[in-house]
């Protein structure tokens, strides 16, 4: 009897799934490969003319070619932003984790904040030009930083509890300073963590729109989520090109998910646990 009540809730939760999310990601196919006439109908239609290379040519073309400019911009941001993430995150995690005390109150109290406090525009669009850093990339990369730092310190902290204190001992007595320490010994050991902050903290940055909206304006400086909110303006009335601009957004992020979904929840899980 319980098999048959797991098989029967395992089957509702397949369902909601395809229907969450499949379908909608089926309808956005469909409607990319049209032609401009029949995919004002929006519907589950099967094309009657595959348009796939004239639309995806069209929409790499719009608007002199800022679809390429976006994806540069956006892969930039992503890889600067993740490798500063996971240095400063599992820096400050190590600390926080092996010097308790007062300070690592407040700094946890700062960290728990980080997640709980929703980001003031204003306020750090202030900050920026005092520093000279508005509508730059520099900019940007330091806001992604500080927004998705809370989420990763809590993730490193988690892991770094469950390694012994004597390794650092050990490493202590044979000489390594702090530096040495963390990069030679602990920093190899969250290998699993880190590979779960670079996954999650990429696909957020990846599809951030407000925060480029807001620090980095231009079309020159245009992330790819941006693109989306100007190609919905420009092509309000010519759904396939839209929905194909979705695709060409969407995919990259959907395939990082998929093909790393299990060392994602393999990092979270072994860092609950372990912490």
């Amino acid at each position: 009897m319980r098999a048959v009540r797991r098989f029967g809730a395992e089957a509702v939760a397949l369902a909601a799934a395809t229907v969450i999310f499949l379908v909608p990601f089926a309808f956005m196919l469909l409607t990319a490969v049209k032609n401009e006439k029949q995919a004002t109908d929006l519907d589950f239609s099967w094309p009657t003319e595959w348009r796939i290379v004239q639309n995806f040519t069209e929409v790499i073309e719009a608007r002199d070619f800022v679809l390429l400019r976006a994806y540069l911009n956006s892969t930039i941001l992503t890889v600067v932003s993740v490798a500063l993430i996971v240095v400063f995150a599992a820096m400050a995690a190590f600390v926080l984790q092996r010097r308790a005390g007062r300070i690592g109150s407040v700094a946890n109290f700062l960290v728990l904040s980080g997640l709980i406090i929703p980001p003031a525009i204003v306020p750090t669009i202030w900050l920026l030009q005092a520093l000279g850093l508005f509508k730059t990339m520099p900019g940007l990369i330091l806001v992604e930083v500080a927004f998705g730092l809370s989420y990763a310190v809590l993730l490193f902290r988690a892991f770094i509890a469950a390694i012994p204190r004597e390794l650092d001992e050990a490493a202590m007595i044979d000489g390594c300073g702090g530096m040495r320490l963390f990069f030679r010994v602990i920093f190899p050991l969250l290998r699993p963590v880190t590979i779960t902050v670079i996954l999650t903290s990429a696909v957020a940055i990846f599809n951030d729109f407000v925060n480029p909206l807001y620090f980095l304006p231009g079309d020159d400086n245009a992330t790819v989520q941006v693109t989306l909110y100007n190609f919905q303006s420009q092509y309000n009335t010519q759904w396939n090109l839209l929905f194909m601009d979705i695709v060409l957004i969407t995919i990259p992020p959907l395939l990082l998910f998929v093909f790393f979904n299990r060392k994602i929840v393999a990092g979270m899980t072994a860092g609950a646990i372990k912490g």
